[in-house]
C-alpha cells in the first residue's frame, strides 16, 4: 500500500515537472525567437518552417541597428537617454514609494484610509485614458524634449506606494520606539533603520520601476518628438515603416535593449524573491 502511494506521489511529481517544463518553454519561446531573429535576413526570418539557427549569421542586423544604416550614431545617445530616463524615475520613484509606504503603516492620522484609497484608485485608470490630458499639461509646461517631461508623470508609483505599505506594516515599533529613546529624528529612523531593513522591497520596486521606464513606448513616443530625444522603445518604432520594415534590425535593438534588464534581474533575484513575498506580509 505503502509502495502504491510513493509511486503515485513520483508520478504526480513528474507530472508537474513536465507542466512547468512545457511552461517555461513557452514563456522563453519569445525570447528565444528574438535572439534568432536578430542574426537572420528578413528573407529567412518569414520563412515557414522556420529554422530556428541560421546557417549564415547576418551580423548586419547589428551594423544597421546601431549606426542608423551607416548613417550616424544615435542610437548611443538613445541608449544615454533611456538610462537617464529609466534611472532618474527609478531613484525618484522608490524613494516616493518608500516615503508614502512608511507614513501610511507607521503613522495614524485623520483621513488615513482615504489617502491610500486616492493613491490606490490611480491603479484602476489607464495610462492611455490620462495620456492625452497629461500631453497638453506637459505642452503648456514647455516638458517637450526634456528629460522632466519623460520623468515627471512617474515619479508616483502606486504600485510601488502598495508593496512598501504592506511590506512597512510588519516592520517592529519596537525597533522604531528604541530609535526614538536612542535621540533619532524621524527622518533618522527612516534612513538609517527602515530603508536598511527593508532592501528586499526596495530593490523588487526599483527592478520593476526600472523594467517599466526601459520598456516604457506611448509616453516618450508622445513627448519626445526630436530625435535626439527618443529612447530605445520609440527608436525601435523607426525600423517599421508603412512600405519598409528592416524586421531584423528590429530584433537586434530588441536584443541589445534586453541585455541591460537581463543583467539586473539576475544581479538583483535574490532581493527580488524576498521582496516578493510582501503581499502576504501583516502585522501581528
Amino acid at each position: 500500500m505503502l509502495r502504491d502511494s510513493s509511486i503515485q506521489n513520483r508520478l504526480a511529481n513528474l507530472l508537474i515537472d513536465i507542466v512547468f517544463f512545457l511552461f517555461i518553454c513557452i514563456v522563453l519561446l519569445p525570447i528565444v525567437f528574438m535572439f534568432s531573429a536578430s542574426l537572420m535576413k528578413p528573407s529567412e526570418i518569414f520563412a515557414m518552417p522556420y529554422k530556428w539557427v541560421t546557417k549564415e549569421p547576418h551580423f548586419l542586423n547589428y551594423y544597421n541597428a546601431v549606426t542608423n544604416y551607416g548613417n550616424d550614431l544615435t542610437f548611443i545617445r538613445i541608449v544615454i537617454n533611456s538610462v537617464i530616463v529609466a534611472l532618474s524615475t527609478t531613484v525618484i520613484s522608490v524613494m516616493v514609494s518608500a516615503f508614502a509606504g512608511y507614513g501610511l503603516s507607521k503613522f495614524r492620522f485623520r483621513g488615513q484610509n482615504t489617502v491610500f484609497l486616492i493613491i490606490m484608485s490611480r491603479m484602476m485608470i489607464p495610462f492611455e485614458a490620462i495620456m492625452i490630458p497629461m500631453y497638453i499639461i506637459a505642452v503648456k509646461l514647455h516638458l517637450q524634449n526634456t528629460y522632466t517631461g519623460l520623468v515627471l508623470p512617474f515619479v508616483l508609483n502606486t504600485f510601488g506606494v502598495f508593496q512598501m505599505k504592506q511590506y512597512l506594516e510588519s516592520f517592529p515599533d519596537d525597533m522604531l520606539d528604541a530609535g526614538r529613546i536612542d535621540g533619532l529624528g524621524e527622518f533618522g529612523i527612516f534612513r538609517k533603520l527602515v530603508v536598511v531593513n527593508s532592501t528586499p522591497a526596495i530593490a523588487t520596486a526599483a527592478i520593476l520601476s526600472f523594467r517599466g521606464q526601459w520598456d516604457n513606448l506611448l509616453w516618450p513616443l508622445l513627448l519626445a518628438q526630436k530625435e535626439y530625444m527618443k529612447t530605445i522603445p520609440a527608436y525601435i518604432v523607426k525600423f517599421t515603416e508603412e512600405k519598409f520594415a528592416d524586421e531584423g534590425a528590429m530584433m537586434a535593438v530588441a536584443v541589445m535593449a534586453s541585455i541591460p534588464i537581463i543583467i539586473l534581474f539576475l544581479t538583483l533575484s535574490n532581493y527580488f524573491f524576498g521582496g516578493s513575498t510582501v503581499y502576504s506580509s501583516s502585522k501581528e
